[in-house]
Order: C-alpha cells, then sequence, then structure tokens
C-alpha cells in the first residue's frame, strides 16, 4: 500500500516527521512526499531518495491568499493522487491540510488524515478584530472547515486547539479527532548534555512577533542590565510572514550587546548545549519542537501559560510558566534560575524524564500509526 505525506515547508520534512516516515516504511508501506520545491536538484528531495522514499514537488505557496495559486496548488494534487492511488493521505499545516485533503477526498483516497501542528499568524489575538489578521482568520476558518469535513480523522498536538476548533465549528460534530503529544523527540539523538558553568538563556523559533522575541529581548535587556555575566543567544530567521520582526530590531538588539544571534541553525543541539535554560514566550503553539529538544537534553524551561506551551512544564519542577507578553513575570522566573544553580540543574533532570515519559518519539509515532489503523 502507498502512503502520501502532504507538506508545505521542505525544510521540515526530515526534521519533524523523518521518525513517522521510517515508521511507516517499516509497517511495508510504499512512502511518497509532496511538498514544494522538492524537485530532483533539492537537497530534501535526494535525501528522502536516499532513504527509499519518493519526493514530488508541487506548486504551493506557504503565505498569503491567491485564489487562482491555490486552485493550482489543488489540481496538482489531485491529478498527483489519481496517478498515484494512494491508500493513506497525511497532511500537515493549514494550506497542504486543507488542499491536500480536498483532494484526496476528489481523487477517491481511501484514507485522508490531517494534522494540526499549530493554528498560525491568523488564529492570534482578538477572534472580532477587523484587521487584516481577523480577514485571514474568517478565511482560514471558512477553508479549514471544508477541508477537515473530507478528513477521516484529524490529530490535535494539545487540547486547546482541538477545544477552539469545536468551538469555532471548524469541526463538524461528528469528526473524529486523537491528541498526540506532539512531534515527539528523538530521546537517542538529543541527550543530556552537561550545564554551562556561567547562566546562559537561550531561544530557539521563527523571528516573529507571536513567538515572544521582542520579550525575551526586552527581558534579556534588563537582566544584563543587573547582571552582566549573563549570556542570551537567539537562533532563528526572518521570513515573510506579516508577523516578522524587523532586520532593524535585531539588529539592535545584537548591537546594544543583549542578545547573541546565531542565526538560521542545521542542528540546534550545540546551541542548546551550551545553554542552561531554554526560553519560549510565545503566544501560541501545536507543541513547540524546540522545548522537546531542550527538555530531551536536560534544560529548565520558561515558556508562557499559553496552549501548547502550557502541557510541557508542570509549574516549579522542571521550569516555570509565565503569561504571554508579560516582560516583568519572565523577568522574575530568569532571576530565579539565576539566582539558584542547583535549582537549574534539578529542574533540567526532571525535563529529561518528562521526555522519556511523554514525548518520546516512537511513542508518539506508534499512537499516530494506531489511530490510522496502520499497526497490525
Amino acid at each position: 500500500m502507498r502512503f502520501l505525506l502532504i507538506a508545505g515547508f521542505p525544510d521540515s520534512i526530515l526534521q519533524f516527521r523523518g521518525a513517522l516516515l521510517d515508521a511507516l516504511q517499516a509497517q511495508g508501506l510504499d512512502v511518497h512526499v509532496v511538498a514544494p520545491g522538492l524537485d530532483s536538484r533539492s537537497a530534501m528531495h535526494q535525501a528522502l531518495r536516499a532513504r527509499g522514499m519518493t519526493a514530488h514537488d508541487i506548486p504551493l505557496q506557504r503565505t498569503g491568499m491567491n485564489p487562482a495559486k491555490d486552485l493550482r496548488s489543488l489540481l496538482s494534487l489531485w491529478r498527483l493522487m489519481r496517478r498515484l492511488r494512494p491508500h493513506y493521505t497525511l497532511a500537515y499545516t493549514i494550506k497542504p491540510v486543507i488542499y491536500g485533503t480536498l483532494a484526496g477526498w476528489l481523487a477517491g483516497v481511501p484514507q485522508r488524515y490531517a494534522l494540526i501542528t499549530g493554528l498560525g499568524y491568523a488564529f492570534q489575538g482578538d477572534d472580532q478584530a477587523k484587521d487584516r489578521r481577523g480577514t485571514l482568520r474568517n478565511v482560514a476558518k471558512t477553508l479549514y472547515r471544508q477541508g477537515l469535513k473530507k478528513a477521516h480523522k484529524a490529530f490535535f498536538q494539545n487540547p486547546d486547539d482541538e477545544a477552539l476548533f469545536r468551538g469555532l465549528k471548524i469541526l463538524h460534530p461528528g469528526q473524529s479527532t486523537h491528541i498526540v503529544n506532539g512531534s515527539g523527540v528523538d530521546l537517542n539523538r538529543y541527550q543530556v548534555a552537561p550545564l554551562p558553568k556561567a547562566p546562559h538563556f537561550l531561544l530557539i523559533a521563527r523571528l516573529l512577533g507571536d513567538k515572544g522575541v521582542r520579550e525575551y529581548a526586552a527581558a534579556a535587556a534588563r537582566m544584563r542590565a543587573a547582571h552582566p555575566e549573563c549570556t542570551f543567544s537567539l537562533a532563528g530567521w526572518i521570513d515573510d510572514n506579516p508577523d516578522a520582526i524587523a532586520h532593524g530590531e535585531l539588529h539592535e538588539w545584537v548591537a546594544a550587546g543583549d542578545i547573541d544571534y546565531l542565526g538560521r541553525l542545521d542542528d540546534v543541539r550545540p546551541a542548546i548545549a551550551a545553554s542552561s535554560v531554554y526560553v519560549l514566550p510565545s503566544y501560541r503553539e501545536g507543541t513547540p519542537r524546540t522545548v522537546l529538544e531542550a527538555m530531551a537534553m536536560g534544560r529548565a524551561i520558561i515558556t508562557t501559560d499559553a496552549p501548547g506551551c502550557r502541557q510541557t512544564v508542570e509549574e516549579g519542577r522542571n521550569g516555570y510558566l509565565v503569561p504571554p507578553r508579560s516582560v516583568d513575570k519572565l523577568v522574575e522566573a530568569m532571576e530565579s534560575l539565576y539566582a539558584d544553580p542547583d535549582l537549574t540543574a534539578a529542574m533540567g533532570a526532571q525535563s529529561r524524564a518528562m521526555a522519556e515519559d511523554r514525548y518520546n518519539v516512537h511513542k508518539v509515532n506508534a499512537a499516530m500509526l494506531r489511530e490510522m489503523d496502520i499497526t497490525p
């Protein structure tokens, strides 16, 4: 039988779904992957081929609203599915979920699944807002509703997102859903690393306002004024998201000496190993993969009491939860861990234990395969 994974961003395929694809192959499935930018010259195409998988390139814009281009994406997916005749499809991120699931229904794919990995730009902020974000939210709700209606099951990475989709009536009343513990983390690849001698805080994220990057920079400035020996690293990149941090802002933080900017990292493990505390002040997530990676490497966590983030921290056990957008509370949590290295180490050990118990990637993938009736 043939399995088709539909992605919106090629760089994420092996990083976030590699273990799942391997698990599907282990069950004897012929694995195919479709995403924009997967032409035969791309590194990801070659990497998938080396693993015995087949890659397909399609035209799909990850952001923006262009009906003509989105229709082209839908038709391209439909034609591909008519040719491949997959038995299963699994789509993740907004446009692949919408157009991949609709195309699967039109092509008669027997089993169609959607994975909601986070809600993104459109679902942040006031639900009644009349601005650009509010317009995008209304369009997204309508399109999600149509796409998910054709899915046999929708996977969510936290209960808050599922509850929101039900509250907004994006899910139809009889929709089958299942909550998984994020994308999981490979505990062999992300092993415990010794803590550095000096306090070092780290944030890894796309450089967006909604990720809490500005709050992190503001907290870093205040902490460095009081404790010059503290260091703060930031890894990630600026993309074309409407909420992206301006290049000028980033330059100011670096020029002031408050932020050590690491750029976009292919391997985050050295950065996590150099840190003592991992920080993610995001306003909303699915389940943040970087937090799971930091937990697996034995780091205390400071994140927000927000959907997707709050599930990764037991307050006072492996870290602290702070309100979104609160620089004061973020600084307070940082001060607590700065003042007590033994507490930082103890919380890091608890993070690793929680990663082993809840977020082992093989446990997460086994649950998904069972829900898709793939495992014997």
